[in-house]
């Protein structure tokens, strides 16, 4: 009996060994992976904003005469 107890323990220390592993190898990930997400998502934002600040003036001449970057 005192065997199978010691062996449980042990298989449920090693399944923990196995968990924390895992859970370290997403944090390493996320850790990562999110920060570029976050600065992309601040990016496409700015534009977003930055578009609709333009005037109808902005519009309208950018339609007629094209933006400096397709012009070049």
């Amino acid at each position: 009996m005192d065997q199978d107890l010691i062996r449980v323990l042990e298989k449920i220390a090693s399944n923990l060994e196995q968990s924390n592993e895992t859970l370290n190898r997403i944090a390493d990930h996320y850790d990562g992976v999110v920060p570029v997400m976050t600065r992309n998502a601040k990016r496409v934002e700015k534009a977003h904003i930055d578009e609709s600040n333009e005037s109808t003036l902005d519009k309208m001449y950018g339609t007629i005469f094209g933006t400096p970057e397709t012009n070049n």
